[in-house]
């Protein structure tokens, strides 16, 4: 070939993308191409992977790293060749290995003998170490696993979105109705109906269901009336009473029903809270709050049953509509946008609505607007006009760019086909985020969460993990920010905050703020917390709950933890699944059914899982670029792979004997999964990934496609990898290896919600990104490879400096998600070739089947032995022909290409793996849960629809996993048996000993009087709240009737005020409360105000007080009377009377 010329400014193009990585004085492969045949292999190998790619200082860690999964050879007896010398079967993992199974070695119920497998160096350390195990997890504090991870598939329909907990229930509202669990039922078995196990809930401690309802939004638990409210996304609202009646073996036959209901909003009802007066509020999209008056919910309570229809219009005409309330002359003072939570003030009385960029505070008894202010603690003074359409303008357009001067070079044509696709890449990225006319954009400090603390504070969580606090007037006094992801819920128990992150993450804090402890509670978002019954329970989005003890991080954790680990042998279980991986590179072209059979269709009947990685399903300048585009917008997947798709499945009979369970595509790389009908219900949560490795780490035309699997409550991860072609490449082969393994991320995939939205401006940028991804590939195929090779080479370390971060104090590692799977098995076209050999050499030996002398010359043996890729990682040994490259449709080893270029024939697709074994010969348990060995690897040398040969491998898998139901059994055993146990939850009942100055207050009209409280404890906390167990009137001899029942949630007679109704007192301390009377007005029929009539009345305060870690409270009672006086006369006021005191508070 003619020798390449590239001009300066090409040069400086090429330059520009990353600067080189320095001259490395270690020995590679892409330094040998000058050696002799029969190369010597030195016995000293490098000990770490990569060493022109910097790793990420968060990858990279050494510590152990705890991975919840549910969240070498392997032969006992074997000869382990540890580099050139044969060793008694440890490998520490950072040299290679070669692991021959013992002559008696077998695995499975036919005996099949396991093959010799070779590992690679370096897989002891950093992302590519062997994540840590244990039958109990060792990183967290233990937990009651309520309801263990249901498998996604499962699910459907049924997804739980909310909990709500009582001291004695815990309820959850899902996508059809709700459902409770009775906290003494917690430690029981799996639920069971009528003999059958309900899918998805196997595990799951007893509970009982509703009916059929709209997917569920929001609970809240009312206790004074042993009700629980549900928003749902129809708009309706509905009460459940908490004392249902269990149903026995039929209970799923005969759900429960709500005791009313009626339709509040338009929109779904995104939450509810009951007042400090007990009035139910609630609020929807659009800016919409109502208000409910209790005195119209008491009366529709009181109705039967059968009058349900009565009861739901009676609601329906009672409420106040807020908005409504503040819009003078078509201008609000609120703004439009949707309101997703409500938080009742209960220490001020007042009521906080939440909106994605500001706050509305409201006045709980005169239901006044006080305050609006933005999520920065800024007042506005806001005019809610509606925006015009087209007013919002990209961020990115207003950007002036450079303009070079005349005496500039104009930039090359590498340059500047380069600034063209990039540019065409970006404008379908920000089409992507268009929908409906406008821009869809993510704002960080939208907040996400809120909580009302003891001390009076408010917290409020952002999807940045910033954390305000708030004084009740909407003052910011600080803000901590201890996680980079976003907040997804908080929950208060005594002086802690809990914290609920999108990483799974839980955090907890004191009331200033302070990091008291963190953990990884669930392998997906924690979405709600709640607590009750001494646990904070903990929602994640697959539908797992799970309850910590209030107690932890403590002694309680790791006393149960011992006795746990103590019972392995009575809840671990074990199981085995056969897979069969397939890989071939199918060169853009099609296959014959019965080149499918031979391939796979013949060698699957004891097969589970079939997993098929095609490469060049689809290639051509037009269609990568047209699928760079698509992806852009969550769109991926061909005709072509479809073909395929469908081809496989009926090779492998799916509709009877396998079940499609998912694929992903990007550009010419497939990767299809399909599990055996028989362990269906023991495979789901499947998600995909793709990594492009093609120029600019942006092109599929290599890069990697993954797909992550559970397994018998075990993570499998298969990834389908094209790798840098061209036999010098191997540094880039090597870098494409690390950018996937590091960067793939794990996602349920994408969908355009609106697919007609700017498609014709979609179409026309994707012509322009193919045009120019076109102009590369010309230049590409027509001989620039080696210089792009080596910008993209460069471009790897570049890359991965700069997505190095180094976390803040507190923040928790990025962990890989390939480094946290119990399996990861890479198939594909690696394109990794035979090294210091000719094309006739090569042919010889592989015409005498000499394949032990030809792995020597193998680049990818070579690599892995140095530890460069693929780090401790195996792969059966080799004993087939090399399976590149071929003429097409000729068949036998006199196929191998004989063209003009003769490439020397390599073994480019091939199948590697890694388990949880960290030194051969492990045995499966709870601490090394899956152990792999092959049994078949082999490439079928008889198909010749393509220049490559298929390959196939069948692992053999052993799975240990947990019967959590019984688990769940033995953690009650623990708690009811252990004496210290016993005792740690004996010691949290204990209440501070606290003393009340009176407990009878009488008041006149516009009278305050005060109350004492005093915590006599020298050691701990008191925590009080103020409420109300109901009123009556007392009669003029002065007997008191029965008091009445109380207001939601306790809520205070609109008459009085109590200031502060809630707080915390220090030890030897004592606060004053103030309990004032105050008239209240209402609108009559006529429009004439009237004050309510509270002369005569008697009130029932009750003062709770309970310990800052207390699971029960003690009670003091107070009765506030009001005395008989003469009546203000508003409407004498109104005709200019002088005003008797208290009226200027009108």
């Amino acid at each position: 070939m003619e020798t390449l010329i590239i001009e300066g400014e090409d040069e400086a193009a090429l330059a520009s993308l990353v600067p080189a990585p320095p001259h490395r004085k270690t020995q590679s492969f892409s330094h040998q191409f000058d050696l002799k045949p029969h190369p010597q292999i030195p016995r000293n190998r490098r000990k770490h992977s990569l060493d022109e790619i910097p790793r990420s200082a968060t990858l990279a860690a050494e510590t152990a790293v705890y991975f919840d999964s549910s969240d070498d050879e392997f032969s006992t007896g074997g000869v382990v060749v540890n580099g050139d010398n044969v060793c008694d079967g440890t490998v520490a993992g950072e040299d290679y290995a070669v692991v021959t199974p013992p002559p008696d070695a077998v695995v499975g119920e036919d005996d099949v003998k396991p093959l010799p497998e070779f590992i690679g160096a370096g897989g002891g350390a950093g992302i590519f170490k062997v994540p840590v195990r244990a039958a109990v997890h060792p990183g967290r504090p233990p937990c009651l696993e309520l309801r263990p991870h249901p498998l996604r598939e499962t699910q459907t329909g049924k997804f739980l979105r909310n909990i709500a907990c009582t001291e004695t229930q815990l309820w959850a509202g899902q996508e059809n109705g709700v459902r409770f669990w009775n906290l003494e039922e917690a430690y029981e078995a799996g639920h069971v109906v009528e003999g059958q196990v309900r899918r998805g809930d196997e595990d799951t401690a007893p509970f009982h269901e509703s009916v059929t309802t709209s997917p569920t939004m929001c609970l809240l638990a009312d206790q004074s009336n042993k009700l629980l409210w549900s928003g749902h996304k129809d708009g309706r609202i509905r009460a459940w009473k908490m004392d249902q009646t269990p149903c026995g073996s039929d209970d799923e036959l005969n759900p429960f029903k709500e005791r009313i209901s009626w339709l509040a909003h338009r929109g779904p009802v995104n939450s509810i809270v009951f007042s400090s007066y007990g009035d139910m509020w609630t609020c929807s999209e659009g800016g919409v709050i109502k208000i409910w008056p209790w005195e119209s919910l008491e009366k529709s309570l009181l109705l039967k049953p059968e009058e349900k229809h009565m009861a739901a219009l009676l609601i329906e005409r009672s409420p106040i509509d807020l908005r409504s309330k503040v819009t003078v002359n078509g201008t609000c003072s609120i703004s439009s946008s949707e309101i997703k939570h409500l938080l009742n003030d209960s220490v001020r009385a007042k009521v906080w609505a939440v909106q994605s960029l500001s706050f509305s505070i409201w006045d709980a008894r005169s239901k006044d607007l006080l305050k609006v202010l933005d999520v920065e603690g800024q007042v506005e003074c806001r005019v809610d006009m509606p925006p015009l359409h087209g007013q919002q303008v990209d961020n990115e357009t207003k950007v002036k760019l450079p303009t070079p001067s005349k005496k500039e070079k104009s930039p090359g044509f590498l340059q500047r086909s380069r600034n063209a696709i990039m540019g065409a890449a970006g404008a379908v990225r920000r089409v992507a985020t268009r929908s409906a006319g406008g821009f869809v954009v993510e704002d960080t400090r939208k907040t996400e969460a809120i909580i009302l603390a003891v001390d009076g504070t408010i917290w409020t969580g952002n999807m940045s993990g910033l954390i305000v606090q708030w004084d009740g007037d909407g003052t910011r006094l600080r803000f901590v920010n201890h996680h980079h992801r976003a907040v997804r819920c908080f929950c208060a128990f005594g002086d802690k905050i809990y914290v609920g992150y999108a990483s799974g993450y839980i955090q907890v804090l004191d009331l200033d703020g302070e990091l008291v402890s963190s953990w990884v509670s669930h392998n997906e978002p924690v979405i709600k917390l709640a607590a009750g019954g001494g646990f904070v329970f903990s929602l994640a989005t697959h539908g797992g709950v799970r309850g910590w003890y209030v107690t932890s991080p403590g002694p309680l954790d790791n006393i149960i933890r011992t006795e746990l680990s103590q019972k392995e042998t009575s809840y671990a279980r074990q199981d085995s699944v056969r897979i069969m991986i397939g890989t071939w590179n199918v060169g853009q072209g099609r296959a014959s059914h019965g080149a499918l059979m031979s391939w796979l269709g013949s060698v699957t009947s004891d097969v589970g899982i079939v997993v098929v990685g095609l490469q060049e399903v689809d290639m051509g300048a037009g269609f990568l670029a047209m699928s760079a585009a698509k992806e852009t917008v969550g769109l991926e997947g061909s005709v072509a792979g479809q073909w395929w798709i469908d081809a496989i499945g009926k090779a492998l009979d799916e509709k009877k004997t396998f079940e499609r369970m998912g694929s992903r595509q990007l550009a010419g790389l497939l990767i299809s999964l399909w599990a055996r009908k028989e362990i269906r219900t023991h495979v789901g949560d499947l998600d995909v990934a793709a990594v492009p490795c093609g120029f600019g780490r942006a092109i599929g035309n290599k890069g990697g496609v993954g797909l992550r699997i559970r397994v018998y409550d075990r993570i499998m991860c298969f990834v389908n990898c094209h790798l840098a072609a061209h036999l010098e490449a191997v540094n880039r082969r090597n870098a494409d290896f690390n950018h996937i393994f590091r960067l793939m991320v794990f996602s349920r995939g994408q969908t355009l919600s609106n697919a007609a939205a700017g498609m014709v401006l979609f179409m026309f940028l994707s012509c322009s990104l193919a045009f120019s991804t076109y102009l590369f590939w010309l230049l590409y195929s027509s001989g620039l490879p080696w210089a792009l090779s080596l910008a993209a080479s460069a471009s790897t370390a570049a890359y991965t400096q700069k997505t190095t971060t180094t976390p803040s104090p507190g923040a928790e590692e990025v962990k890989s998600d390939l480094a946290a799977a119990d399996l990861v098995a890479f198939c594909g076209d690696f394109n990794y070739r035979l090294y210091g050999i000719s094309y006739d050499e090569a042919r010889d030996f592989i015409t005498q089947r000499s394949f032990d002398w030809l792995r020597e010359m193998d680049q990818l043996r070579q690599e892995m032995k140095a530890g460069k890729v693929f780090q401790g990682m195996r792969e059966a040994l080799i004993t087939f022909p090399p399976t590149y490259k071929f003429e097409r449709n000729r068949a036998g080893l006199g196929g191998y290409d004989s063209g003009e270029k003769k490439r020397i024939p390599a073994w480019c697709d091939r199948v590697i793996y890694r388990d949880t074994q960290s030194t051969p010969f492990s045995e499966s348990n709870l601490q090394c849960p899956v152990v792999s060995s092959v049994i078949m690897y082999e490439a079928c040398m008889d198909v010749t629809e393509s220049d490559h040969k298929p390959v196939r491998c069948k692992i053999h898998a052993t799975i240990a996993h947990v019967d959590k139901s019984v688990r769940r059994q033995e953690l009650g055993n623990i708690i009811r048996s252990n004496e210290e146990i016993r005792s740690i939850f004996e010691d949290l009942k204990t209440v501070p000993e606290t003393t009340v100055s009176t407990n009878s207050i009488v008041l006149q009209s516009q009278d305050t009087g005060t109350l004492t409280i005093t915590n006599n404890s020298t050691t701990s906390k008191a925590i009080f709240s103020i409420l109300c167990g109901g009123q009556t009137i007392v009669k003029d001899d002065g007997e008191e009737s029965e008091y009445n029942n109380p207001r939601g949630s306790f809520g205070l007679p609109r008459w009085l005020e109590v200031s502060p109704a809630s707080g915390i007192i220090k030890p030897e301390e004592a606060v004053e409360v103030k309990v004032h009377h105050e008239d209240f007005h209402t609108l009559e029929d006529d429009g004439f105000p009237q004050c309510e009539d509270s002369r005569g009345k008697e009130a029932m305060l009750m003062v709770n007080i309970r310990g800052s870690s207390s699971t029960t409270w003690t009670s003091h009672s107070i009765k506030v009377r009001i005395l008989e006086s003469k009546p203000t006369n508003l409407t004498e006021n109104l005709d200019g009377s002088p005003q008797e005191a208290g009226d200027e508070a009108l």
